[in-house]
């Protein structure tokens, strides 16, 4: 069975999104080197460096399901009904939009918890990983110990304001252990494992 990985674009002070939740800072490594990769699922074309080509190709290739929040479903406007990597999400909600409830839909919307979501993503994922995509189902996971990896996208650019990764995480020190360092332009990739 695959990992539970959350993955997401960060500035060296921690923060995710600006305080008007702007990201183009954060997302500037993805149009700014020479090599192309296609998005999957999606009709968009990444222009990156090397290595950044070969970290988003891999998570192309190894993640079969993710789980988001409804406020991420809701501000990318449903992905205009195809989904990043076009694999089954998983949308942790409070009350489900009845105009994505349909046979063909990409989305199940679970409203029972982070656990249940995360074990409905690792089923539809089977041996691949379960992505998560959002900051606050990112901290019900730890919270849960349902987490197994951090990756985290540095960008070298200090926002001094906006949203926080990692504000709302708890009191208790989260041990890490460093499994990926790898430079591109504009950009570190890190890795990290939960030491349990």
């Amino acid at each position: 069975m695959g990992k539970v990985i959350f993955n997401m674009s960060m500035s060296l002070d921690g923060f995710i999104a600006g305080p008007n939740n702007e990201v183009d800072r954060l997302f500037k490594w993805y149009f700014s080197g020479d090599t192309e990769v296609p998005f999957p699922g999606t009709e968009l074309i990444f222009k990156v460096s090397r290595a950044s080509a070969q970290v988003l190709q891999e998570a192309g290739r190894t993640i079969g399901a993710m789980v988001t929040g409804r406020r991420n479903f809701d501000g990318a406007h449903a992905w205009g009904g195809r989904p990043p990597l076009g694999v089954p999400h998983f949308v942790m909600t409070h009350t489900i939009p009845p105009e994505w409830v349909k046979p063909d839909s990409p989305f199940t919307f679970v409203t029972n918890g982070v656990e249940s979501a995360v074990e409905k993503a690792k089923q539809a994922a089977g041996d691949k990983h379960v992505g998560v995509s959002s900051a606050n189902v990112m901290q019900q996971c730890l919270n849960a110990g349902l987490l197994d990896e951090i990756h985290i996208d540095l960008v070298p650019v200090l926002l001094g304001n906006g949203h926080r990764l990692f504000e709302a995480v708890g009191p208790k020190p989260i041990e890490l252990e460093t499994t990926r360092v790898i430079e591109g332009f504009g950009v570190t990739h890190l890795a990290f494992r939960l030491v349990r």
